[in-house]
C-alpha cells in the first residue's frame, strides 16, 4: 500500500444555526464562529451552471444565459442542507439549483466588500 498522504478538503465546520436577519444570511458554525452574507451577494454568487456557465465534455466553456434578476431573486424562502458539505438556497423567484459548499459560503462572508470569490468547491 502507498504511504503517501493525500489532503482531504473536508469542511472543518458545520452550521448549527442559520437565520435571515434583515438582508443577510447569518450562519453560526459548530466552532462558535459566525458568517454573515448579504442575500444579494449570496444570489449573485450562485455557483450553479445556469448562473456561472459550464464546460461541455470537450472542455469548451458555455457562458450562462443573461439573467433577469428581480426583487424576488434576493428573497430567501428556504435553505436546505446538502449532504455534509453544503447548503442549497431556495429563492422566491423559484431558483434553487445552486449548492454552496461550506467553504465557499465562508469565503463569501470573509470577502464581503470585494467581488465574489471564484467558485472552487474543493480548493
Amino acid at each position: 500500500m502507498d504511504n503517501r498522504s493525500f489532503p482531504l478538503h473536508l469542511p472543518l465546520m458545520r452550521p448549527v444555526d442559520m437565520q435571515v436577519i434583515g438582508t443577510e444570511l447569518a450562519v453560526k458554525w459548530d466552532d462558535g464562529r459566525e458568517t454573515f452574507v448579504s442575500l444579494e451577494r449570496l444570489r449573485r454568487a450562485c455557483p450553479c451552471a445556469m448562473c456561472r456557465g459550464e464546460a461541455d465534455l470537450l472542455g469548451r466553456w458555455s457562458a450562462p444565459p443573461p439573467q433577469s434578476l428581480t426583487a424576488a431573486s434576493f428573497v430567501l424562502r428556504d435553505i436546505r442542507m446538502v449532504g455534509s458539505y453544503g447548503l442549497q438556497p431556495v429563492w422566491a423567484d423559484g431558483h434553487a439549483t445552486g449548492i454552496y459548499s461550506f467553504e465557499y459560503l465562508i469565503r463569501l462572508g470573509e470577502s464581503s466588500d470585494s467581488p465574489c470569490p471564484d467558485f472552487l468547491p474543493f480548493s
